[in-house]
């Protein structure tokens, strides 16, 4: 029999034993994250969660820090109404994904490869079984854009595109995989507003190319529509290769992944 000595469980590193702030931030994670507490619900004020919880004033502000710098609170200070609750979002794991990217180096075409990887084999899985409901929420965000492009409103349509993959990856149901698209995306949409504040173009050259890219928007729906299962494959990864060189051109595609930036 193995027996561990003193000497071994010292050697193995110390047990880390939380501070009561850290305890008390994980109570309220919990309670948010289950939803025990919504989106723009106030916290007690201090004094009730300190009497509460049995804790000091440092002990409660240094647990606010904690879920404040996680984006899950926000605390006006000097204010008597307690803090603000947030739900964890996208956005915010985006930005911090965004900052392990740029620190890894990857590139501008590396994030374009990989929502390549992901949204033919997402249009795969709706066209063989076609769902009516979330056809017909496709269908009228592109109705949608169409309008747009009939204002002019070109900024607003560019943004209506993001709305658009993260809405084709959507239809699957699949929580995992929309969460991992809508991080891609909200990337993908933060450079391509940047690449055309370096790249203007006419309203002429705009209108021109978000009107070829609408049409294939509504062919792809069409074809998953109809189960035309490897035609709707192949046509998106077309769509997409041709984007993908569109927004990596004149050597955008080796640009380091921005998170900083405006």
């Amino acid at each position: 029999m193995l027996l561990v000595g003193s000497d071994d469980i010292v050697g193995s590193g110390r047990i880390h034993v939380p501070k009561t702030s850290e305890i008390v931030a994980d109570k309220i994670r919990a309670q948010i994250v289950r939803g025990e507490l919504n989106e723009g619900d106030a916290l007690p004020p201090e004094r009730q969660l300190m009497d509460s919880l049995g804790i000091s004033r440092p002990t409660l502000r240094e647990a606010f820090r904690i879920l404040e710098a996680e984006g899950l609170i926000s605390v006006v200070r000097g204010s008597r109404t307690g803090a603000k609750v947030h739900k964890p979002s996208v956005e915010l794991v985006s930005r911090y994904a965004g900052y392990v990217l740029e620190a890894q180096g990857t590139t501008i075409s590396d994030l374009y490869q990989a929502r390549l990887a992901i949204e033919p084999a997402v249009v795969r899985w709706l066209a063989t079984d076609p769902d009516k409901a979330a056809l017909a929420g496709l269908r009228a965000l592109l109705d949608a854009m169409e309008q747009l492009l009939a204002r002019g409103e070109h900024d607003a349509f560019i943004e209506k595109v993001e709305v658009f993959h993260q809405a084709l990856v959507a239809a699957t149901s699949l929580k995992t995989l929309t969460f991992l698209s809508r991080m891609l995306n909200n990337l993908a949409g933060k450079h391509q507003r940047d690449f055309q504040i370096r790249h203007p173009r006419t309203s002429e050259g705009r209108q021109k190319s978000h009107r070829a890219g609408l049409r294939s928007y509504q062919k792809l729906v069409e074809l998953i529509a109809a189960s035309a299962v490897e035609e709707a494959v192949a046509h998106w990864r077309l769509h997409l290769r041709n984007a993908n060189a569109t927004w990596t051109a004149d050597g955008e595609g080796v640009r380091i992944v921005d998170s900083i930036g405006s």
